[in-house]
C-alpha cells in the first residue's frame, strides 16, 4: 500500500511538471524547425529561425525597447517602493494602514483596468502614447510589488543600527544610503529582478501605452495575427532564455551572499 501511494505520488508530480514545462519543450523544439511550418514531424535542428529573428532591425529594435523599459521602469520602481517602505517603517503616519492598502491596491487590480485608466489619464493630459508611457505603467504595476517585498523586510534590527549611526552623528542621508539601503540589499535586489520580469513579458499595458516603437510581447503579438510563424517560436524561446539566465543570476547571487 505503501509502495502504491509513493507510486501515485511520483505519477502526479511528473504529470504537474509535464503540465507546467511540456508547452515550453514544444516551443523550444519548433523554435529549431528547418521549415517554414511549425508542426509535425520536427525536421530540424536548425538555427534558421534564430538568424532571421536577429537580422530582423523590427524585432531587435523591440528587444532593446524592452529590456531599457524593464531596467529603468524597476529601477524607479524600486527606489520610490524603498522609499515609501521606508517612510511607512521609521515614521508614524495617520491612517498608515490605510494609506499602505492603497498603495499596494494595485496587485488586486487587473492590469487591464489599469491600463485603460492610465490610457484616459494621459489622454486627457495630452500625454502622446510611447516607450515613456508604457514604463510609467509599468512603474505603477510593480511599485506596489517593491514596496510589499521591502517593506516586510524592513525589522528592529535596522532600526537599532539607524539610531546607533544617528548617535554617532551622521546626518541623515548617509543613514539611508550607507545603513539602511546595505542592510536591506537582498529585499531591493529580489525586488528589482521580479519587477524586471514582470516588465519583460508584460503585453496589456505595452499593447495600450505605444504606439510605433513596441516592445517585444507586442511584436509578437503583431507576428500571431498573421498566423504560426517558426520565428515567434524562436522569439518565445530567445525571452524564456532571458528569464532563465535572471533567475539563475538572481540564485547565484543570493547564494553567495548567504555564504559571505
Amino acid at each position: 500500500m505503501r509502495v502504491l501511494g509513493k507510486l501515485l505520488v511520483a505519477i502526479y508530480g511528473l504529470a504537474v511538471y509535464a503540465f507546467i514545462f511540456l508547452p515550453v519543450v514544444v516551443l523550444v523544439l519548433f523554435s529549431l524547425q528547418a521549415t517554414s511550418f511549425p508542426i509535425p514531424p520536427f525536421t530540424g535542428p536548425s538555427l534558421r529561425w534564430y538568424e532571421a529573428v536577429l537580422g530582423d532591425t523590427r524585432l531587435t529594435s523591440a528587444l532593446v525597447n524592452s529590456v531599457m523599459v524593464a531596467v529603468i521602469s524597476s529601477a524607479l520602481a524600486v527606489g520610490l517602493g524603498f522609499l515609501s517602505a521606508w517612510g511607512f517603517a521609521r515614521y508614524h503616519l495617520p491612517r498608515a494602514a490605510l494609506l499602505r492598502g492603497l498603495i499596494t491596491l494595485p496587485l488586486t487590480v487587473s492590469y487591464l483596468i489599469i491600463g485603460m485608466g492610465i490610457l484616459i489619464l494621459f489622454n486627457t493630459a495630452g500625454i502622446p502614447k510611447s516607450l515613456a508611457a508604457a514604463g510609467i505603467g509599468h512603474v505603477v504595476i510593480n511599485l506596489p510589488l517593491c514596496f510589499a517585498i521591502i517593506y516586510s523586510q524592513m525589522g528592529d534590527n535596522q532600526v537599532n543600527l539607524e539610531r546607533a549611526a544617528r548617535d554617532l552623528g551622521a546626518p541623515e542621508w548617509k543613514v539611508l544610503f550607507l545603513i539602511s539601503v546595505p542592510v536591506m540589499w537582498p529585499a531591493i535586489f529580489a525586488s528589482f529582478f521580479l519587477s524586471m520580469t514582470f516588465s519583460w513579458d508584460e503585453f496589456v499595458i505595452s499593447f495600450l501605452l505605444t504606439r510605433f516603437d513596441t516592445t517585444l510581447p507586442v511584436e509578437i503579438w503583431n507576428l500571431l495575427r498573421s498566423g504560426l510563424n517558426p520565428r515567434t517560436n524562436a522569439i518565445g524561446s530567445l525571452v524564456f532564455g532571458v528569464s532563465v539566465v535572471l533567475a539563475i543570476l538572481f540564485e547565484l547571487i543570493l547564494l553567495r551572499r548567504n555564504r559571505a
